[in-house]
This record gives C-alpha cells, structure tokens and sequence, in this order.
C-alpha cells in the first residue's frame, strides 16, 4: 500500500474528512478561545503580566478538559450496543477504542503544552512575586499543583503498560494500571479547587465544592460539563456488575489442538446475536479481572461458549484450573496432527472427532465463571450485505464460528436476509490450529444445498514436514487431510490482490449471481479479524477492487 492510498483512507474519505474537521477544529477551537478568554479578561490584568506563558496554560488547560469528559464516552459500552443498530451508518461506533485512543493521544500533547507553560510560569511568577506565596509552594502544596502532578504520573503509568506489546505480553500489567483512571478522574474535577486564576492575592475558598467562590476565582469551571460522562459511566460500571453477578453455570470445558479452550456456559437470561464478545471473569484464577472474548456459539444454541487460547499468564492459569494443563494440550495437538480419522454423521450439531477435543473435567470441578455482555461488533452486520468475505487469522476466527453456525440455522430456516453468497477465508500457522473449528466446519460445509452459496478457503502458512507432505500425496479419500473438509488447503500466504481481483470479475462477468442479479449494483463487506498488519493489506486490496457497480467495503473487529 503507497503512502498515496494511505493518506487517502486516514484523511480523504469523506467520513474521515468530517471526523477531522470536526475533532481538529475543536480542539484548535477551544484551545484558541481559551487563550482569547484569559488575554481580554480585564479582571486577569495582573495574571495577564505572565503574558504568552498563561495564555498557553489556559487555552491547553481548557482543551484537556473536554478530552478529560470525552475519553470516557467510548467506554459506555452497553449505550453503544444499544445505539449501534440505529446509528451505524452515521457515526462509526465500531471504532470506540480507536476514538478512546485518539483523545488519549490528545490528551498526552495538550498535557504537555499545558504543563510547560505552567513551568514558565513558575519561573516567571518567581521574578516578578505576583502573589504572596513563593511559586514553589502554588505548584507544590496547592490543590492545583498537587493533582496537576499526581494526574501526570497515573497518566505515565497508564501509557506505558497500554502499548501493545505490553498490552499483548501482560495483559495484567495494563487491567490493574488501567483502574488508576479513578483516581484520575476525581483529579480532574478537583484540579481546579485551588483557584489559580483569579482577581485577587488570596483565594475565596468556601466550605462547599467546589471549595471557592466564583466571585473571585475565574477559573472556566469546565468540572461542571465533564463530570457528567464521569458519573454516566459510573452508573454503567455499577449496572455491568449486577448484571455480572447474576447465576451462571459453567458446564462444560472442551480441549483443541494448540492450547485452545471453549468454554460452554449455560445462562438462560442470556440474549446476544452473532458476532458479538463478552467480558469473562473466573474467580478461582482472579477475583478482579476481566478479559474479553467473542462469542463462538450461535444463538440458537442452549450455551454460550467462547475460545481461549492459552498464551499468557491467565489463560494459562485458567487452563490449569480447569485441568487442560501443557501435557493434556501437547499430548492432544500431537494426537491431531497424526489422526487421519473422520466422521461422516453431520446430522447433529455436537458431534466430535475424538483428535480433535476432549472433556476436561467433571462439573464438580468446573469454577465460578461471571460473564459481562454482549457488545455489539462489525461481524454482526453481516446478513446485511448481500456478498459476505469472512476473514480470520488464527484464533481470530472466533468471530465467524458464530456467524457460520447462525448461518446454518438460517438457511434450515430459509431467512437469509440479503446474503447470497459468502466467502470465508481461515490462514493459520500451523496444522493443528485447524482442529479448533474443524467439526463446526465440517457441519456446515455438508449442510449446504447450494454449492455456490459457501466457499471454504484455508490457508497454511508454516512449511509442512516431510510425513505430512506425504501423507497428503497420498489421500485421495475426497477430503483435505488436514481440516478434514472437501475444499482444499491451500499453502503459503493468500494473495490479497488476485482473490479480491477475481471476486470483482466474476461478479462483473454475472458468474457470480444467476440472471438478473448479475446486472445489478452489489455490495461485497469484508468482515476482518486478525492482526493489524494483515488487517491493512487486506483492507488496500478491498477498497482498491471497488467499481461503479460493485462497492467493496471493509470493517475490522475491535476489543
């Protein structure tokens, strides 16, 4: 991708050329009135002497609060999934991390500009003794000072376990570090209490907060506006732990190839559609944390289950709990690598190959697991575009087993809302990664009555050994010998371009759609969920395949 097309996608849609206009220009707004509002204030005359060094300070000041009320907004995640379905089209609500992470951003540079400044200001309030106290004791024994300092530091400590590595590596490091917003927040709205800006030598204080009188202190009182994002997603926080605590039973723990577990749980109260994720808490392995995952059964099922693969401390801490320890998950993901078996009976959501999951434990056994969800997700929008391309790498998958067993409940049903065709692509790294999905695959793909309606491509990545290459030469029992399916793996990595390139053709040529179909303008959405890197070179290829009658879009699930 040319750094042309990217700045195109980040600058020159029109979605995100609104986005820009509307969030530069804001930000550049407030900044330039709060300048505007301390420099003509006749009442900050011996305030103004300060001149550039205080103008700076309170136009960043009043900046970082409406970054300090919107960074919140995002985090409402029950009020987005309830607006998402009726405004999707207008606002992208599927990217309210991403926004979360912009104000952050946001916040980290006007937190700079707003702390240099007030440094000038110590410096130059020390020459020209401007108020009665020594500078030292405004910055440092002051409310203003104090909670200035201690929301730079939650800030430090917050931005430096949110990297992704971090992120990726501990995500312990970046759950617990993550709770300091509280505390920063209650900073926020008390950063003002000890009436910096004001008209006179001494502060008014009064009993009542905010502790000073408006009658002197001048400062923006912006604590009014922000706060009430603050208590809106208190509110959420309190109304997510009662609903988490009502009764849910773990009933069944299942083993796939490479450390992957599916959690079956039984909640009746439960309600949620395809392609949505939820928030997991075990208390056996942790009593305060959280951690999110996308629900892989359909909602027709009795259980809600999610996969887990084991890959950091928790997960790993939760496998041994429930008693998929490392030699239980290398003993299986052997066994599936060597098993060459294959069941024929589809008749029965449930069936399973013995290589491919096992039971791991009597109910007896089984923890305490609280659940926190649904949230709504790009996936779940896919019965509305008439040619579906479903995308997933490695665990990533997740998302799509879901929507793959929903689809088949639909189509014995005959309600496919505007779907006609799908196309679901699974690369992975390794052989028995396949066995994660590979019964629900083989359910689906045998349930098909129409041939064109699913297309079923895998891809390997990892170079394969040398029994296995012959082990493959040699099947010729009508089945993929490594998911066990009709369609074919395919080997190495998909060329993005020539797979959204013959899609465009054949839909252009009316090989695709039957008759009258073929002539009319057709929607293709690719529904993503991966890495960010395979995300971009997929999304390039999407939205460069796009034509006057043919509209390739592209959405990416977020956590």
């Amino acid at each position: 991708m040319s750094a042309g097309d990217s700045f195109r996608r980040e600058f020159a849609t029109w979605k995100r050329l609104c986005f820009n206009i509307v969030w530069f220009g804001s930000q550049i707004g407030l900044f330039v009135y709060g300048w505007w509002a301390q420099a003509t204030n006749p009442k900050l005359a011996p305030l103004n002497s300060l001149r550039f060094s205080v103008w700076t300070s309170r136009g960043a000041g009043l900046v970082l609060a409406y970054d300090g009320g919107l960074i919140l907004l995002p985090m409402l995640r029950n009020v987005i999934r309830h607006l998402r379905p009726k405004l999707a089209w207008l606002m992208p609500l599927d990217e309210n991390i991403w926004f979360h992470r912009q104000v952050a951003y946001s916040m980290a540079f006007w937190a700079m500009v707003h702390t240099t400044a007030h440094y000038v200001n110590f410096v130059c309030s020390s020459r020209i003794s401007l108020r009665p106290q020594l500078a030292l004791q405004i910055h440092y024994t002051q409310a203003g000072g104090i909670t200035g300092h201690f929301m730079l530091l939650i800030m430090v400590i917050m931005y430096s376990t949110a990297h992704h590595r971090i992120r990726t590596q501990c995500f312990e490091a970046f759950w617990y570090t993550h709770h300091l917003a509280f505390f920063f927040m209650i900073a926020l709205y008390t950063h003002a209490t000890g009436c910096f800006v004001r008209d006179s030598p001494e502060p008014d204080y009064i009993r009542m907060f905010p502790f000073y009188s408006t009658k002197h202190c001048l400062g923006y009182e912006s604590w009014r506006f922000t706060i009430w994002p603050g208590i809106i997603y208190f509110g959420e926080r309190v109304y997510r732990e009662i609903r988490a605590r009502w009764e849910t039973q773990l009933e069944r723990v299942l083993v796939h190839p490479s450390g992957a577990m599916e959690l079956r749980i039984r909640k009746p109260s439960f309600k949620y559609t395809a392609g949505q994720w939820l928030f997991i808490q075990v208390t056996d392995v942790s009593r305060w944390q959280w951690h999110p995952f996308t629900i892989t059964s359909a909602p027709e099922d009795p259980y809600v289950s999610v996969h887990i693969r084991q890959v950091g401390d928790w997960t790993q801490a939760l496998g041994e709990r429930v008693g998929v320890g490392p030699d239980i998950v290398a003993s299986l993901t052997k066994a599936a690598v060597a098993g060459s078996e294959k069941s024929m009976d589809f008749d029965d959501l449930g069936i399973r190959g013995d290589f491919v999951e096992i039971d791991t434990a009597a109910g007896s056994r089984l923890p305490l697991v609280r659940i926190d969800g649904p949230y709504g997700a790009p996936a779940e929008d896919v019965f509305t575009a008439e040619v579906a391309v479903l995308i997933g790498a490695g665990i990533g998958v997740t998302p799509f087993a879901s929507i793959l067993k929903h689809i088949w409940y639909r189509q014995r049903r005959g309600n496919l809302g505007a779907l006609k065709r799908v196309e679901f692509i699974w690369v992975v790294r390794d052989t028995p990664s396949f066995g994660w999905f590979q019964t629900l695959l083989s359910e689906v793909e045998a349930a098909q009555t129409d041939p064109n309606f699913l297309r079923i491509s895998t891809y390997l990545t990892a170079s394969l050994d040398q029994s296995t290459m012959y082990n493959i030469s040699l099947n010729d029992a009508g089945f993929d010998p490594l998911t066990l399916l009709k369609s074919r793996t395919l080997y190495g990595r998909p060329d993005w371009k020539s797979i959204y390139t013959r899609l465009r053709m054949a839909i252009e040529s009316g090989a695709y759609f039957p008759g009258r179909e073929a002539s009319l303008k057709t929607s293709v959405v690719t529904f993503f969920c991966g890495p960010s890197g395979l995300a971009k070179a997929v999304r390039a290829q999407s939205d460069a395949a796009s034509t006057e009658h043919i509209t390739f879009r592209f959405t990416k699930e977020h956590f």
